[in-house]
């Protein structure tokens, strides 16, 4: 009943919203999973029969199920997109999620690294074993230009303006933009193409990736979690650390230098303002934190 509306939904996603393959598929498994509460009911009604009180048995039964707050934001998220098609495509009459509630969220504030931690990091690759220094230049890399994991996996050699300072970068939803890069992260990507990448068997269509596996295909993401969480131990960093944590730092400790952030926003490829906000409040936090510290006469309420 339901498969053909999931059909046109995903050819929306893409076609008219230009999301990644990753984004559609999350899309899809949020909508999956009120089909599946549904089911267990008796009857499963389609897209047009969904009235509120459904949908909020169903935030019920997921919030029975252990599921975070967090999660299930993301889920009524999905499934507002997925009714806003639905009324948009004349196959709902009106939208059942209108006067939906989401869970209150607290928000949440990254774990951050500081320069001395990062350079901490970097000082654990093994540079003896090849992998070292495509590491060692990955590093670097999502360090100096805030990149997300899934923009580092697909950095092309064909996007590398390395003598104006710039690399090209294709963010969420397709959106390409120009980021800056620094002079030590150039200076590793070259001695990596130099030294090892040269000598690696590549994969066809796999030629103008940039990082690259000993197989001769691109790095997955999960590999660059494990390459940090594996640096993260051996350098005795105890934080929670993540691919995601390097562009939170990058981010930060521009906004605690006092970089604009409209600057920041562009360089991070946040579609909205108020995304690249949440590092204010990371500064605020940093400057309290001084306050209290070091300042004789600041007394915190």
């Amino acid at each position: 009943m339901w498969e053909p509306y999931i059909k046109g939904y995903i050819a929306w996603l893409q076609l008219e919203k230009s999301l990644s393959e990753n984004s559609v598929a999350a899309y899809i498994q949020d909508l999956e999973k009120l089909i599946a509460y549904l089911q267990l009911q008796q009857g499963s009604p389609g897209p047009a029969a969904i009235e509120l009180w459904h949908l909020e048995q169903f935030l019920k039964w997921i919030n029975d199920l252990g599921i975070a707050a967090s999660s299930q934001a993301r889920v009524i998220s999905g499934l507002r997109s997925f009714f806003k098609y639905c009324v948009m495509e004349q196959i709902c009459s009106q939208d059942p999620t209108q006067l939906l509630e989401a869970p209150k969220l607290k928000r949440h504030l990254p774990d951050t690294l500081s320069f001395e931690e990062i350079e901490l990091l970097i000082a654990a690759i093994d540079l003896s074993r090849p992998e070292g220094q495509r590491n060692k230049a990955i590093l670097e890399t999502m360090y100096s230009c805030g990149l997300r994991v899934s923009e580092l996996v697909n950095l092309k050699i064909s996007n590398l303006f390395l003598d104006v300072g710039f690399i090209k970068v294709t963010g969420k939803g397709n959106k390409e933009r120009l980021v800056p890069i620094g002079s030590d992260a150039i200076k590793f990507i070259n001695i990596f193409r130099d030294t090892i990448r040269h000598k690696i068997a590549i994969k066809p269509a796999e030629e103008d990736f940039l990082f690259l596996n000993r197989r001769g295909s691109r790095l997955s993401r999960v590999m660059i979690f494990l390459i940090i969480k594996e640096l993260a131990k051996n350098s005795g960093i105890k934080k929670n650390i993540s691919p995601h944590t390097f562009r939170h730092s990058f981010a930060t400790h521009l906004v605690e230098g006092g970089a604009d952030l409209r600057a920041v926003q562009e360089m991070l490829g946040h579609e909205s303002i108020t995304t690249t906000e949440i590092y204010t409040h990371l500064n605020r936090e940093f400057l309290r934190a001084t306050l209290e510290q070091f300042h004789p006469a600041f007394h915190p309420k």
